[in-house]
């Protein structure tokens, strides 16, 4: 209901918690099955699994991506027919945020492939339903604390009552919750950023060298000064978009912005802060290196930094 508050909250996490694959998880439990459940879940639905998904016993997440579906959100293969009062789901999604450990997971599904985008439908799918496999876990270079699989569909039996929205409603569904999660995603990156700062500040002062502060070198001191200038920009961005979610609906261009911009701050940070310390940066005990493999994932998930200049440039008139 607050979203400048919720951003500023998740950006202390991310100042204060070191495990950005964790964060990562909370993002994703969040806005890709919080998120669409609140929106367009039906009475008996939020009453199921939100106490659940909201106090920590429950772990939810979303499953869109398809091996060969790439950027193109919509093009799925995953097929959903309806078979009685139920659906039978047939395909795989691959990059599933909590996949092996997901209690509930919104699964989108075409269940009639003629009618494009207007056949992508939302489903809930529960851990233990037949034919329903998480279990093929991804090893990835960043946030590897957060856990990611591939998931297949197999003659998977799903309640109607499990429909998510109406059937032919997954393209919007879909698309509300990933503006929000663009938008609030990279929230804890900018705490992450000022962490590292403040890292590299002491880091500066302290390390010596010719008898002086590394700190005293213009070339160190200048890369200081381009982080802190990224991580007040990033900032900026954040809360502009928490503030201009807070008093309307549409923010698609404000969320594509906020996420290239810290993306993109992130990952410089990060490298500047390696180089900063030199030869320890690059060692896996200063954790600084940790800080880069997390930061580069965000210019790909949630729609890369090429997808965000695209939709950005569509929406200036472009």
């Amino acid at each position: 209901q607050d979203p400048l508050t919720t951003v500023a909250v998740l950006e202390r996490l991310g100042y204060s918690c070191k495990d950005n694959g964790l964060l990562f998880s909370i993002n994703a439990h969040m806005w890709t099955a919080v998120s669409p459940l609140v929106n367009n879940g039906t009475e008996a639905q939020k009453q199921k699994f939100l106490p659940g998904l909201c106090n920590g016993t429950l772990i939810g997440g979303n499953a869109m991506s398809e091996p060969n579906s790439g950027s193109d959100a919509f093009a799925l293969a995953t097929t959903a027919t309806k078979q009685g009062d139920k659906y039978i789901l047939n395909g795989s999604k691959i990059f599933i945020t909590n996949g092996p450990v997901a209690d509930v997971l919104v699964v989108f599904a075409n269940v009639d492939k003629s009618r494009g985008a207007d056949g992508l439908t939302a489903f809930l799918v529960e851990k233990g339903m037949p034919g329903f496999d998480p279990s093929h876990k991804i090893e990835k270079m960043g946030v590897r604390t957060s856990p990611m699989s591939e998931v297949f569909f197999e003659n998977c039996e799903v309640p109607a009552e499990n429909l998510l929205g109406k059937e032919g409603g997954g393209a919007f569904l879909f698309t509300r919750s990933l503006t929000w999660e663009r938008g609030c995603i990279l929230a804890s990156a900018v705490g992450s950023m000022q962490r590292l700062l403040e890292k590299c500040i002491r880091y500066a002062n302290e390390r010596k060298q010719g008898g002086q502060s590394i700190g005293k070198f213009q070339q160190v001191a200048s890369k200081i000064v381009d982080m802190k200038l990224r991580v007040e920009s990033a900032r900026h961005m954040l809360y502009h978009f928490g503030w201009v979610a807070g008093h309307r609906k549409a923010v698609y261009l404000e969320a594509a912005m906020t996420k290239l911009h810290i993306a993109d701050a992130w990952v410089k940070c990060a490298e500047d802060a390696i180089q900063i310390h030199g030869g320890y940066g690059y060692m896996t005990e200063y954790e600084v290196e940790r800080e880069l493999r997390d930061a580069i994932g965000a210019k790909l998930y949630s729609g890369t930094s090429e997808i965000q200049r695209n939709i950005i440039a569509s929406l200036i008139g472009l």
